[in-house]
C-alpha cells in the first residue's frame, strides 16, 4: 500500500505545481512569458542607463564610486554630494541592493589613529546615504585604514587619492 501511496502523492504534488498559473481564486493568470513584454528596469531620475547597468556604466554618475575627504578630516564635501545623492536614489530604488563603504586613509598617522578615521569616513557617506533614504539595512560601512591605497608615492596628490570611501554593491565585496 505504501508503495502505492508515495507515488500517487507525488503524482498530485506535481500536478499542483503544473505550469499554468492560477491566482488564490482559482482563475487561471495570463502568461506574458512569449509576448515579447519584459520587465521594466527602475532608474533614478535624471540618469542615464538602466537599472543594474548603470552601475557600471562609465557615461553614468553610478559609475563613480568613491568619496574624497580631506586631510585629517571626514566631511564630505560639496563636489561629493550629487555623487552621494545618485547613490542614495539607487538605493531607495532597488531595495533589495545592499552595499558595503569601506573608509580609507593615507598612510600618514599611527595604524589606530588610520582605522578610526576611516571608519568616521565610512559612516558619515552611510549617514549621508539614509538621510537620502537609503535603508540602514542596505549599507554596511567598515575602516580599512591605510591597508588599501590607491597609489603608493610619498606626494599629496597620491595621498589625496587614498583618502576616500569607497562603494562597493553586492556581488563586489
Amino acid at each position: 500500500m505504501k508503495k502505492l501511496l508515495l507515488p500517487a502523492l507525488l503524482s498530485a504534488l506535481l500536478a499542483a505545481c503544473s505550469s499554468t498559473a492560477t491566482d488564490t481564486t482559482g482563475a487561471k493568470v495570463e502568461d506574458r512569458a512569449g509576448s515579447g513584454a519584459g520587465v521594466a528596469t527602475v532608474t533614478a531620475p535624471g540618469m542615464s542607463g538602466s537599472g543594474i547597468a548603470a552601475l557600471t556604466d562609465p557615461n553614468n554618475i553610478l559609475s563613480k564610486r568613491s568619496v574624497y575627504f580631506d586631510y585629517d578630516s571626514f566631511v564630505i564635501k560639496s563636489e561629493a554630494k550629487p555623487l552621494i545623492e545618485a547613490h542614495a536614489r539607487f538605493l531607495v530604488q532597488n531595495p533589495q541592493m545592499k552595499i558595503l563603504i569601506q573608509g580609507n586613509t593615507d598612510e600618514r598617522g599611527s595604524r589606530e589613529y588610520n582605522i578610526a578615521l576611516g571608519q568616521k569616513r565610512a559612516d558619515a557617506v552611510r549617514q549621508a546615504l539614509s538621510l537620502l533614504g537609503a535603508k540602514e539595512g542596505q549599507i554596511e560601512s567598515v575602516s580599512l585604514g591605510e591597508e588599501k591605497p590607491r597609489c603608493t608615492d610619498a606626494s599629496e596628490a597620491c595621498y589625496a587619492q587614498n583618502r576616500r570611501g569607497d562603494i562597493l554593491y553586492s556581488g563586489e565585496f
